[in-house]
């Protein structure tokens, strides 16, 4: 496919100071399982060209999901006449630099591949889940799915750029949901389709697999006999799949330089972080270490260049508490003058790429589970989340989980239903008061993190350890 993109290159008829081709294929089985029985099963596939053309200091966009000369040559003259057109109103001209010479090559790592497994037997796991989940006649609904996507993507630019990559990616989830009378409660396998990686189907059959099926449906039904959690002020331990949340909504979003210099105002919002804060703000306290990480073998966002050919390379967005960098292109760093990340990111071939998050994770501090939780004497774990709501600017939030505990004199005693916490941003993560160790850090991922006009739903990973945060507003009740 490089050869062939590198002709089609060769061949347009256009001017412009830079011409870039990103090839996109990527097809999808997605199976769910509803009560035992086979709800929904499908396969997609898509394919196209999108090209970028740089003019006056503008570059245009446009995509074809035909890849003969004559769709992409027509695709090119639009992109170029785009960029005239837009550039008569450009905020900040683009130089060629913010697209770099790109020659790499990059395969998610994968131990089974998707057809080891045949779509039969596949089935056949899902429906097990189910029935395994029904631990009891108060479950009243049992759901399993599997998602499996293989997305291969080649670009080439006419300063040189030759680069290929092949995502294997695969996501599941099971849940099940009791009912005594009027109290109904559903507990998932970590919230959700949280369980996203790259990689083969040695992330649905997992060596606990059937022990953590169990597990999730005896929780179901110990829900419903739970105490609501209490109304208080007071330490909260979260599990690692519910800071995949916390790190996502109050860390990642507010520190996409597009939605900073306002682009993002109109559909996903702003952020409270202004650009005299990088370098010198305290986001959170120093035991608070944020990395863009896009290195992380199996994590649902890594890569080894992001989709304008920048190199993807592990960095602190914060450390020790301090806000360092943003998460935006080259170009976004120019324009706002403070440093970034690779991390500029296309949904699918007929979107451009725009400022998202990629890996974005919470590094390890010390301690283990039990003398994480040995050192506090009264608080309540959360985990999974269920629910949640955060503000336009990302400031104040309020977050509901699945499944929390009791933490008393150092143990973990009762089970609490409905466990909800909220709290302001700045003040949230400056209460940071323990970060365990890396026995207890865990990755996770999100298909749907979504933002631009048109919308875009992007592909995101976030690892955390267990963390520990002080003098937290804690309440029950459903949400």
């Amino acid at each position: 496919m490089i050869d062939e993109l590198s002709k089609l290159l060769s061949s347009l008829t256009v001017s412009a100071d830079w011409v870039g081709l990103r090839a996109t294929q990527e097809a999808s089985t997605h199976r769910t399982v509803r009560d035992g029985i086979p709800e929904y099963n499908s396969t997609s596939t898509t394919q196209g060209i999108m090209v970028e053309v740089l003019v006056n200091g503008q570059i245009g966009y446009a995509a074809t999901n035909s890849l003969t000369l004559e769709s992409v040559q027509a695709a090119a003259l639009t992109a170029q006449r785009h960029a005239i057109v837009a550039s008569k109103w450009a905020i900040y001209p683009t130089a060629i630099a913010a697209r770099p010479k790109v020659v790499e090559d990059y395969t998610s790592p994968i131990l089974k591949p998707f057809d080891a497994l045949t779509p039969g037997e596949i089935s056949e796991i899902l429906i097990k889940i189910c029935h395994t989940l029904k631990v009891s006649d108060q479950i009243v609904q049992t759901s399993a799915t599997a998602i499996t996507t293989e997305t291969e993507t080649w670009f080439v630019s006419s300063n040189g750029s030759e680069a290929h990559q092949k995502f294997w990616m695969i996501s599941t989830d099971y849940s099940a949901t009791a009912q005594e009378g009027a109290i109904v409660q559903r507990r998932s396998n970590n919230g959700g389709v949280a369980h996203c990686y790259q990689g083969g189907m040695e992330y649905l059959v997992t060596p606990d697999l059937w022990e953590r099926v169990q597990q999730i449906g005896t929780q179901a039904i110990e829900l419903l006999t739970a105490e609501e959690c209490p109304t208080e002020t007071t330490t909260l331990m979260l599990a690692p799949d519910q800071m995949l949340l916390q790190i996502h909504e109050s860390v990642g979003h507010p520190l996409e330089l597009d939605r900073i210099l306002g682009d993002e105002r109109n559909y996903a919002g702003g952020s409270f972080v202004k650009l005299e804060d990088f370098g010198k703000r305290v986001y959170g306290s120093p035991l608070m270490n944020i990395t863009f990480d896009p290195t992380v073998s199996g994590e649902f966002a890594s890569y080894r260049f992001d989709d304008t050919g920048t190199p993807a390379t592990r960095e602190y967005l914060i450390k020790e508490g301090t806000l360092m960098r943003g998460l935006g292109s080259l170009e976004s760093q120019a324009r706002a003058g403070v440093p970034g990340v690779a991390s500029t990111r296309a949904s699918s071939w007929n979107r451009p790429p725009i400022d998202r998050m990629g890996n974005l994770n919470l590094e390890p501090g010390n301690g283990n589970f039990q003398e994480t939780i040995a050192s506090i004497d009264r608080g309540v774990f959360m985990e999974a989340n269920r629910s949640w709501s955060i503000d336009d600017q990302r400031h104040k939030f309020q977050f509901s989980c699945e499944y929390g505990k009791l933490i008393e004199n150092g143990k973990l005693t009762k089970t609490v239903r409905n466990p909800n916490y909220r709290g302001i941003t700045p003040t949230f993560w400056g209460s940071l008061v323990n970060v365990g160790d890396r026995s207890t850090w865990q990755m996770y991922g999100t298909p749907f993190c979504g933002k631009g006009e048109p919308n875009q739903a992007i592909r995101v990973g976030h690892g955390s350890p267990i963390a520990v945060f002080a003098n937290v507003e804690v309440f029950g009740g459903g949400s």
